[in-house]
């Protein structure tokens, strides 16, 4: 990393800039492009061990890509804010980010899939799955992709 001054390693920082992010953009590749698309998720993060989790239809673009090639590119940002100077070379961007790469499967367990849902609901509305009405046809009907992030890192830039 460049700037090693704005990056974060403590478990703490990252979570907490893991539940300010709400939207994550996947990278996947395959027949030689790269499709980058954004998606709401939910993970865990575990003893610096980070699992994403996201939900979309049971076919389409993504689930053939991952079919290709199941190498994944992650990122997410968060706390934007202009920083505003005398001059254009003086302005800056306050913001939060992680980028990282990993391997991205297509979860296949009914078990998986349903806590993986759970954990998107969790993060995206700050309620638990069992506060929605369930329908017990919902898992059947959209696909989960699980990213499991090999590397990753995490930079803040911010007023100190």
């Amino acid at each position: 990393m460049r700037r090693e001054d704005r990056e974060v390693t403590s478990e703490e920082k990252i979570q907490e800039i893991l539940d300010a992010c709400k939207v994550c953009r996947i990278g996947l590749c395959g027949d030689g492009k790269v499709y980058i698309v954004p998606m709401n998720f939910g993970y865990l993060f575990e003893g610096g061990r980070l699992t994403l989790y996201f939900h979309c239809a049971r076919e389409g673009r993504k689930l053939e890509l991952i079919a290709q090639n199941a190498d994944a590119g992650i990122e997410m940002d968060c706390r934007h804010r202009l920083v505003e100077g005398k001059a254009a070379c003086q302005y800056s961007y306050y913001y939060a980010s992680i980028i990282g790469n990993g391997t991205a499967a297509v979860v296949e367990d009914s078990k998986e899939k349903l806590k993986a849902l759970g954990l998107i609901m969790k993060h995206q509305t700050g309620r638990s799955f069992e506060e929605f009405e369930t329908n017990p046809k919902l898992e059947k009907a959209v696909a989960v992709i699980r990213v499991e992030v090999d590397e990753y890192t995490c930079k803040q830039h911010a007023e100190e």
